[in-house]
């Protein structure tokens, strides 16, 4: 091959690779939907564009959001309520149904990748809902395009233990439910989706190099004997407990998707870490930790917004990597940054938010009922009140955003412009000789 030609492959290479590094394909947020201030669905896809989140996770199946990420390449995980389940399992013609109302709709345009059946169910205490899980997710199953997984959540506490990692095992009494369950995901290749949470662990063991360990910050490390292996994380000893589980169960090498974790900036007095500072260390030291893996796990980071109509303490409406005026309430890391591919620059961080956050001329809904599901620990029912959003132009950043990602859209389209054009002529000048 000549030199010519030969430049030119590599130049179009780089500018591909460079096009793609924009966002992280194993990074993802979760977008919880218990709040009455919510910005409108296409100005929340505007914001995602201008960061490196490539995949967003849902507790429902939302069609304003939906098909608001259509054509973005943004990758959604859509979810049924546990309060779904029973008719799912017990009906193919439902499971059918909500796939046709859910899923058909939408495809090609957006792009989903899996379908959640219910959040932290068998830890929910409810044994008639976890018997019906497994039915419920065969049913979505036979239900479902072909590409499209059926999984579903669990919380930290299937395991009976998980320190040190290599002793992860999960609960015996879930052992047979979770057995039926792991060997459906084995035979459709569908991940194992989890909810580590530092922050909690954090909270039952509040010294100071617990909570370095935490945040990915400098400390001494945690020896696995029986491994071999120095932890200088909570999140990876936590993610390395699941996978001891899963192999102590006969599954070993079957995929582990974090679907929650994060770290709240605000708290009641009594709930020990719950700061600004901490949150930014947690949520910014993960997004770089996940960059320097060689083979990172993907993850979904707690929550894209505040939810003001939680219940419970501070901290379960403080998880928010964004206000709901679209500027984020710290630097994370996932923003993307001015540079020669076009990137947006970053929106300066607005207050914390450290109440409701109710908004002028939008009529609070009723608080949704106490046993919900909060990030990390379950609930039995996941049923969502009605979501009131904000016009696109009763907020001025909005339309900042929008022009932001505009820009961000068309310089893009002008690197993959290049970079095919050198192609094509590298393979012409290869096809003349």
């Amino acid at each position: 091959m000549g030199k010519l030609p030969h430049f030119l492959l590599i130049l179009s290479a780089f500018l591909h690779a460079f096009f793609l590094a924009s966002s992280q394909p194993y990074i993802g947020v979760n977008y919880g939907e218990y709040a009455d201030n919510l910005p409108a669905p296409e100005s929340t896809a505007h914001l995602l564009q201008s960061t490196t989140i490539s995949k967003l996770r849902l507790y429902g199946a939302d069609p304003a959001i939906i098909k608001s990420l259509a054509g973005t390449n943004i990758s959604l995980i859509l979810g049924t309520a546990n309060g779904e389940i029973a008719s799912l399992a017990t009906d193919p013609s439902a499971a059918a149904a909500w796939v046709s109302s859910n899923v058909l709709p939408y495809l090609p345009a957006t792009s989903i990748s899996t379908i959640s059946v219910g959040n932290e169910v068998l830890t929910s205490g409810d044994s008639s809902l976890s018997s019906q899980l497994l039915p419920a997710m065969q049913n979505l199953k036979s239900a479902i395009p072909a590409g499209i997984k059926i999984s579903t959540v669990h919380s930290m506490a299937v395991l009976s233990q998980s320190d040190p990692p290599s002793s992860g095992a999960f609960q015996s009494d879930l052992v047979p439910s979770l057995k039926s369950i792991l060997q459906f995901l084995h035979d459709n290749e569908s991940p194992f989706m989890v909810n580590p949470y530092p922050y909690f662990a954090y909270q039952s063991d509040q010294r100071a190099e617990t909570l370095a360990f935490c945040l990915f910050q400098p400390n001494s490390g945690r020896p696995d004997p029986a491994s071999g292996v120095t932890y200088t994380n909570m999140f990876d000893a936590q993610v390395a407990a699941v996978r001891a589980a899963l192999g102590s169960a006969g599954f070993a090498g079957t995929e582990v998707v974090v679907a929650e974790t994060g770290w709240p900036y605000n708290g009641d007095p009594g709930e020990a870490g719950a700061t600004v500072d901490n949150a930014k260390a947690y949520n910014g030291n993960l997004v770089t930790h996940l960059k320097a893996m060689v083979d990172p796990v993907e993850t979904y980071i707690f929550a894209l917004f505040n939810e003001d109509l939680k219940p419970g303490p501070t901290s379960e409406r403080s998880f928010g990597l964004f206000k709901t005026d679209l500027t984020p309430i710290y630097d994370a890391g996932l923003i993307k940054s001015e540079g020669v591919a076009g990137q947006v620059t970053t929106p300066s961080p607005a207050p914390a938010e450290t109440g409701s956050g109710s908004v002028q001329g939008i009529a609070s809904s009723a608080p949704p009922p106490a046993d919900v599901c909060v990030p990390g620990r379950g609930g039995s029912t996941c049923r969502q009140p009605v979501v009131q959003n904000l016009p696109s132009n009763q907020d001025e950043s909005n339309g900042e955003v929008e022009r932001r990602w505009r820009l961000w859209k068309d310089r893009r389209w002008m690197v993959g412009m290049w970079s095919d054009f050198f192609l094509y002529v590298a393979l012409a000048v290869l096809v003349m000789r």
